[in-house]
């Protein structure tokens, strides 16, 4: 019995292993629809660089490995990995026969005057049971059933697109983590800005009132007017309202913190520093590596996506061709459960199926026709994903320089400004000048101040997202040529 089972699976296999070609057009990459990038070619790529490199400051890098673990979002993602798979996997299985065990009963019972009829004759109708007779057959055995010979590669494309749409699924996580990653990091920086910027109007306002407090005693001696003392009064009621801004800022901004890590901030994170903190983000290479715009795992998700879509296409023209299906089975039958088993009870079926399209209404030419323009789509996809990520990387490329100069000439004003205050205070308890010249010199030293933070804040996040896109890497390490841009920055 085993012998005669492994010819029937054996043929069936052969016939199988014919299938090795599929319909489906060559796959060509399209060509980038943007101009090279300016950088030059040398250089570590983003990619390359793993999270703890370029945010060496230890209370980020407990914040992203709790958001790692944690957010939802990336849960999801992650999810959606794992069931690609399951559906890669099932489409797979159609490249296999389908094997399976059965044991079967069939009981018939006939009346006596239909075997009587059957059998004909007085004498064999005279044998008949005058209530009729009840028939059993009891067949086991293994086979499979409509097994496909996939002769012109349609179930092959169905399964090369399910692995593409796998492989899709996890450049999509990728980019959701390095999202994750770089979100977290402009929210961490964002909590230590307006920190700073709390600290800054306390200290400006803890200043107003000082000045304030001296332009009271002088109007109650009556070296100074009442609308000098309302100046004064103003400013510090207008450091007390940023004052309050900054407090709901930082409390909002802490929440937006929280629910990118999924769980609450722990209790050991430290704001106080603000942008003080040594070491925040380090410097990306000046070289940017040709081609790290079809690294980017948004862009290679996209590819993936317009292979899928190629695939598709082999899947639709192989409907126009003959289907061939094989549907077989080996056992043993008999009249009786006892006799299933002895000699000469084998019983087998072995049914080759060929079907030929020939009319369908032109449903297989409209699913050939959205198959091709499904991989249009899908083109146009990849290239606006490339463009996309061209342009953020050069905004990003072209923000960076910028922002060195215009934080070296705010901080410059800064000074000036610091300077022009102290000279102006000076002149206003010396009595040479008014308060209004002391005021304006604070209010420009306050604004000047505020706008310095802000663009600290801007640089660092344009760090950030120029890592994210370069395609930032996920490894826990990596050996970089890069540099520290910290409380400097």
């Amino acid at each position: 019995m085993i012998r005669k089972i492994d010819i029937v699976f054996t043929a069936a296999l052969a016939a199988a292993a014919l299938a090795a070609c599929t319909m489906e057009p060559d796959y060509q990459r399209p060509a980038p629809p943007v101009p090279a990038l300016d950088g030059g070619t040398g250089g570590s790529a983003a990619a390359d660089i793993g999270w703890r490199d370029f945010f060496p400051d230890p209370q980020l890098q407990q914040l992203i490995v709790l958001a790692l673990a944690n957010n939802r979002d990336l849960r999801i993602a992650a999810l959606n990995v794992q069931s690609a798979q399951a559906q890669y996997r099932i489409q797979r299985a159609d490249l296999f026969p389908t094997i399976s065990a059965s044991g079967t009963e069939q009981a018939e019972h006939y009346p006596a005057s239909v075997l009587a009829a059957e059998t004909g004759g007085a004498a064999a109708a005279s044998a008949v049971p005058a209530n009729g007779a009840t028939l059993r057959t009891y067949n086991v055995g293994i086979g499979f059933t409509s097994y496909e010979l996939d002769f012109f590669g349609r179930i092959r494309s169905l399964d090369h697109a399910a692995l593409q749409q796998y492989f899709a699924s996890q450049e999509t996580r990728r980019s959701e983590q390095i999202t994750l990653v770089a979100e977290v990091a402009t929210a961490y920086l964002t909590v230590l800005a307006d920190q700073t910027l709390f600290d800054l109007t306390s200290q400006t306002l803890k200043s107003q009132s000082d000045s304030y407090d001296l332009t009271q005693k002088l109007f109650d001696h009556g070296a100074t007017t009442a609308l000098t003392l309302r100046q004064a009064e103003s400013t510090v009621d207008t450091a007390r309202a940023n004052l309050a801004l900054y407090t709901r800022q930082i409390a909002q901004d802490r929440d937006a913190l929280e629910l990118l890590l999924g769980a609450p901030i722990p209790p050991e994170i430290d704001f106080s520093a603000g942008l003080d903190r040594a070491n925040l983000v380090v410097e990306l290479n000046e070289g940017i590596p040709s081609d790290v715009l079809q690294r980017r795992p948004d862009v290679l998700s996209a590819e993936h996506q317009l292979m899928a879509a190629n695939a598709d296409i082999g899947a639709a023209r192989a409907a126009f061709f003959p289907s061939v299906s094989l549907t077989g089975n080996f056992g043993t039958a008999s009249s009786q459960l006892s006799g299933l088993f002895k000699d000469h009870s084998e019983a087998w079926t072995f049914e080759p199926t060929i079907s030929v399209p020939i009319f369908a209404g032109g449903a297989n030419l409209a699913n050939l026709d959205a198959a091709h323009l499904s991989r249009d789509t899908n083109v146009a996809q990849y290239e606006k994903a490339i463009q996309t990520a061209f342009r953020e990387v050069q905004d990003g490329l072209v923000a960076r320089g910028s922002l060195n100069d215009q934080m070296a000439a705010q901080q410059a004003l800064v000074t000036a400004s610091a300077e022009a205050y102290r000279l102006a205070d000076m002149r206003f308890r010396g009595g040479v000048d008014t308060y209004l010249t002391a005021l304006d010199a604070q209010r420009t030293l306050y604004g000047a101040q505020q706008t310095l933070q802000q663009v600290r804040l801007t640089r660092l996040q344009n760090l950030v997202t120029l890592y994210k896109a370069l395609g930032g890497g996920l490894a826990e390490h990596s050996a970089p040529q890069q540099t520290a841009a910290g409380s400097a920055g």
